[in-house]
């Protein structure tokens, strides 16, 4: 299966992929199973998720028992070679920013015309000319709705991802409605970059086994524009 683009990344085509250490583990991974932290200008450590922020990055296996373990084991002291703070909830805050992230780009893309929401709007969107290039369903939905929509794109041979790691509360949040509980994205960034961070949060609320990509059921095998983006202005650190 074809790794996620990280659509934060500046990086040429070839290196599009890109691997790095996890401090905790020393397992080298794609950076959409892993996490980069930076040490700020007074020691504290925040988490990276664009992977923008100056300083050196500390890399973590996006699991949250590995989090938990780099805290206790004073990992990230031992990586940045010098003293840190490390807050008692960072991996929380992970996970918050994670969820926040994923909500922002569900907003945006509803409003910019790329989401159809409900069950029926789905079925209609999997017989249109812009085919889904992601399902969307809420984790606590029940999986009645989800397997008739996944037989209804299999039947008409596509191959779609699922992402199915966000509450039905959380979807509504997001997305201003109540009850969300199916919706469908169109092939474009919005789809790339949920696909993306989707694999990250898995291992923040499975609590392990994460695998790259893993955050969603089935990898679609449309090619999804990357997006590049400008670098933060020096200093600008995500505390959250």
């Amino acid at each position: 299966m074809t790794q996620p683009i990280n659509p934060d990344s500046e990086h040429d085509d070839e290196e599009a992929v890109r691997t790095r250490r996890c401090i905790v583990t020393g397992d080298v991974l794609p950076d959409s199973a892993l996490i980069r932290f930076v040490a700020g200008p007074d020691g504290a450590i925040v988490p990276d998720l664009a992977g923008k922020l100056p300083g050196r990055g500390l890399w973590v296996s996006a699991r949250r028992d590995i989090l938990e373990k780099a805290i206790a084991k004073k990992a990230f002291a031992r990586a940045q070679r010098g003293p840190v703070t490390v807050g008692a909830d960072l991996a929380k805050r992970v996970e918050t920013v994670l969820i926040r992230r994923m909500t922002g780009d569900l907003g945006l893309a509803r409003r910019t015309g790329a989401l159809v929401l409900g069950f029926d709007n789905v079925v209609r969107a999997l017989d249109g000319r812009n085919k889904p290039a992601l399902l969307v369903e809420a984790s606590d939905g029940a999986p009645d709705g989800r397997r008739k929509l996944l037989s209804a794109a299999r039947s008409r041979g596509l191959k779609i991802a699922v992402l199915d790691c966000l509450t039905r509360a959380e979807l509504g949040l997001a997305l201003g409605r109540e009850n969300v509980i199916h919706a469908a994205l169109t092939p474009g960034v919005f789809a790339q970059r949920l696909q993306f961070e989707a694999g990250r949060l898995r291992g923040f609320r499975n609590g392990g086994g994460l695998r790259a990509g893993s955050g969603v059921r089935a990898a679609s095998r449309t090619k999804v524009e990357r997006v590049r983006t400008p670098r933060p202005t020096k200093g600008i650190y995500e505390r959250h």
